[in-house]
């Protein structure tokens, strides 16, 4: 069976809506930034701050493309790697792609904003913005579900995701 693979900004609860819908589904779940931070033994930050995005980007470009080979799995992907064509393309493939959707008002408390996210450093709310302006049309035009995180626990979210995989 394919992966599920979930797609979205910084503080949309890739990680954590992956977990409790791989419970859900009883299927393994993976992680592509946690899949870096262990190849490499090093933060993204780090990667970012040390090594620049162009080398983050090609790490994560490798290890996503991949992770996307795993059958029967629930993946979350970092949420620049799809501005990678290659990714892009590969994602066409998937029929399950969700894009977890999240206002600024719900990321902020869950990102904190903070230098663990390189991306969002200097003025954190403008670089969030400005990175959904250029990722939403990718999100939205790869994705074949979208689902909001606003206000909701991410359980609630995967259960959702799960009944609709199921159906």
């Amino acid at each position: 069976m394919q992966s599920i693979v979930l797609i979205g900004p910084p503080g949309a609860g890739k990680s954590t809506v992956a977990k409790y819908l791989s419970k859900e589904l009883n299927k393994p779940w993976i992680d592509t930034d946690q899949v870096i931070e262990k190849q490499t033994g090093r933060q993204i930050s780090e990667i970012f701050l040390t090594d620049g995005e162009d080398h983050f980007r090609r790490l994560e470009k490798e290890v996503v493309l991949k992770t996307l080979e795993e059958e029967d799995s629930v993946i979350a992907l970092g949420g620049g790697s799809v501005l990678d064509p290659d990714v892009e393309q590969r994602l066409q493939d998937f029929s399950e792609v969700i894009f977890l959707d999240v206002s600024i008002s719900n990321a902020a408390p869950r990102v904190g904003f903070n230098k663990e996210r390189p991306l969002l450093m200097g003025n954190p709310r403008q670089q969030w913005l400005a990175l959904m302006e250029k990722r939403r049309p990718i999100y939205e035009r790869i994705s074949a579900r979208t689902v909001s995180t606003d206000n909701r626990k991410p359980q609630e979210v995967a259960r959702e995701i799960a009944q609709m995989v199921i159906a």
